[in-house]
């Protein structure tokens, strides 16, 4: 069960004590207190944990300050959507709206080698509009003996290119607490250029403390990848471990499945989840084309695949792209095969355009058989 209190409320009144009082005395409930700062106003919603059924609703919506009851219908109680529930779909972070409304794109290095490399990724971005990028600082690698990412030592000179470059977020992939506080530290001794959109990568989904910490902070969001070998019921439960600590600003990434049925493509490109991750829950959905297809190869008709896989997870109504470019992929340090080229980017964000456009017909012409 959700208790919706009225926005603003002051915690320290009458009428939010009175509230918490009422549910301090339920046998077997345990409450939890979860604050979506907005520009104007504070809302505060409780989720009370334990056996919830035999508890009355209209009891709880008679209590001052209380704006409305939501029972949970499903799993991912945070994250899920519910009967009667019209909660927000969506959060800003840095100026960028994230949303299940929207599109933002995510052209970047999959891996900081250079300041030389991060300067020209974040011009060329600057020179089509674009004020979103993936910066990978850290990598989580299969062979201990394959580059492992610079760290906390390229965080200062990437966060000054970013503000110079006006670059509002970066997705950038962390593994350990210790990284969520260095990129803290590397933003602060910056002077806050940027913004930092937190990653958790495949081989992370079920890394349950890791989760735990990054959702306690509330400051950044969260990008989830989907496991590659799980259920997609098992990943979104993984979100639901980054709300229930308090972090409600998640993205939720397909990236594709582990298994040969995807051959020649480097994962089974799962795109089709998009939709359903969307009615599930109030979540945005991001598509990752470049770890789905893995290469540069195009069809007879001259379309690269990674452009391809791409339209499908935005006109199926995805509201992100994380994708790999990089000034010379020859000279990439982690996955150049599948990194598109500077002077693909106007090409690629155009054939984003082609995409969102046409999934947005299709939401029109749904609504004259089925008025919103």
């Amino acid at each position: 069960m959700i208790v919706i209190l009225e926005p603003g409320i002051d915690k320290s009144g009458p009428d939010y004590t009175a509230v918490m009082d009422y549910l301090a005395n339920l046998s077997g409930i345990q409450v939890r207190v979860h604050e979506e700062t907005g520009a104007q106003q504070v809302l505060t919603e409780l989720y009370l944990v334990g056996d919830t059924k035999g508890l009355k609703d209209v009891e709880i919506s008679a209590l001052p300050g209380v704006e409305r009851v939501v029972r949970v219908s499903q799993e991912y109680r945070v994250l899920g959507r519910h009967k009667d529930d019209n909660r927000s779909s969506h959060f800003e972070y840095n100026g960028v709206t994230f949303s299940q409304n929207n599109l933002n794109i995510f052209a970047g290095l999959c891996a900081v080698d250079n300041p030389s490399h991060v300067e020209q990724m974040m011009k060329t971005l600057q020179d089509h509009g674009q004020v979103t990028t993936r910066m990978g600082a850290y990598k989580p690698r299969t062979s201990p003996y394959a580059f492992q990412g610079h760290g906390a030592e390229c965080l200062p000179y990437v966060f000054e290119l970013a503000g110079k470059y006006g670059i509002k977020v970066i997705a950038m992939e962390v593994t350990s607490d210790q990284h969520v506080h260095e990129i803290q530290q590397a933003l602060e001794q910056t002077g806050h250029p940027t913004g930092v959109m937190l990653q958790i990568g495949t081989r992370n989904t079920q890394n349950f403390e890791l989760l735990k910490a990054v959702g306690r902070q509330q400051e950044m969001p969260v990008l989830l990848k989907r496991g590659f070998g799980i259920t997609l019921e098992e990943s979104l439960n993984a979100a639901e471990y980054l709300a229930s600590e308090g972090n409600r600003k998640v993205v939720f990434g397909l990236r594709g499945m582990k298994t040969n049925m995807g051959d020649p493509h480097r994962n089974f490109v799962d795109f089709a989840h998009v939709p359903v991750v969307k009615r599930l829950t109030r979540m945005p959905v991001c598509v990752d084309p470049s770890h789905s297809v893995g290469s540069r190869e195009a069809s007879p008709d001259g379309i690269m695949d990674v452009f391809h896989v791409t339209a499908q997870g935005i006109i199926a109504g995805a509201n992100m792209v994380l994708v790999d470019f990089h000034p010379a992929p020859a000279k990439a340090l982690v996955d150049g095969p599948q990194a598109l080229l500077l002077s693909e980017l106007p090409y690629f964000l155009e054939d984003c355009r082609i995409a969102r456009e046409a999934y947005e017909a299709r939401v029109k012409n749904m609504q004259r058989i089925r008025p919103a």
